[in-house]
């Protein structure tokens, strides 16, 4: 059985080395970008099965990235990765295509959980209201 293949972009370079730490060994981080042009231009050759976003980038924000992934018919699951911990930020990442949302502060316990949950057809939201 082959590994899970995941693409990350966050325009933090620390929360990026955090997040291949976090995911390896379980999944194969195939690409780690600092922007979300990157990941819609190496999308085809990379071939992800996940694509986890940050929210909040320079130019193009996660939100965007999964829409024009979405709307060019790319069948990767998106699991956001985000600060926010805000409804109206899940109801957009979600109406742009995401099946997961997981709060930054619960990285280390939800983002492996939430892969395994979109893989399986499965919404995934982190508990942040409770945080």
């Amino acid at each position: 059985m082959t590994q899970t293949r995941v693409v990350l972009a966050d325009d933090n370079t620390a929360i990026l080395a955090h997040v291949q730490a976090v995911l390896f060994p379980e999944f194969e981080v195939v690409g780690a970008f600092s922007e979300g042009e990157s990941v819609l231009s190496e999308y085809d050759r990379l071939q992800p099965d996940v694509v986890v976003l940050d929210i909040s980038m320079g130019k193009m924000s996660g939100i965007e990235v999964a829409r024009r992934l979405r709307d060019t018919g790319r069948q990767a699951k998106i699991v956001f990765l985000t600060v926010h911990e805000d409804q109206e930020f899940v109801s957009a990442a979600i109406g742009a295509g995401g099946s997961g949302y997981v709060v930054k502060s619960r990285m280390g316990t939800d983002l492996i959980d939430a892969v395994h949950a979109v893989l399986a057809g499965r919404l995934f939201i982190s508990n942040f209201m409770a945080t």
